[in-house]
């Protein structure tokens, strides 16, 4: 796990109507750097977005409907997960969860199921300033977003 990347695991309430779930409150301490801005997306099967990353917003995101792989690369200076890159898979399909992303942590996803629509609040309102990218294929993060999941 990247230091400061957190995962919050989401409660779903259903009956016979449909459900309910909860997934953040301004009280809760995963979400203590505050909201600036909710955006929604849509994306479709297949495509992806890599990377992106921010030097001062945090970025949370729940996948409503579809599902994908995210990855997450640190390049915080100082960090003790510097160097270290994760995976994980967000959609109903592998469990309701939010997941924080910090400054400094480049990520991205692969849309698995689509079209995935993932609704996401940031710390800071946007600023360009604060955006930055890096090339999908950068061979100094050595990430494919085209392979597949292994065969076993």
């Amino acid at each position: 796990m990247i230091d400061g990347v957190e995962i919050k695991e989401l409660v779903t309430h259903s009956d016979e109507r449909g459900f309910f779930r909860e997934l953040i409150r301004v009280t809760d301490p995963f979400f203590k750097e505050g909201f600036a801005q909710w955006s929604h997306t849509v994306t479709h099967t297949g495509a992806a977005k890599a990377w992106h990353f921010h030097t001062k917003q945090v970025d949370w995101w729940y996948v409503a409907i579809g599902s994908v792989k995210a990855a997450l690369y640190d390049m915080r200076e100082g960090s003790p997960t510097k160097g270290q890159l994760m995976e994980i898979l967000l959609g109903d399909p592998y469990g309701p969860k939010v997941l924080k992303i910090p400054p400094g942590v480049a990520h991205g996803y692969r849309v698995l199921q689509g079209p995935m629509h993932l609704f996401y609040v940031t710390s800071q309102m946007y600023d360009a300033r604060d955006e930055g990218r890096i090339p999908h294929d950068d061979p100094s993060l050595g990430y494919d977003w085209t392979a597949g999941p292994d065969i076993k």
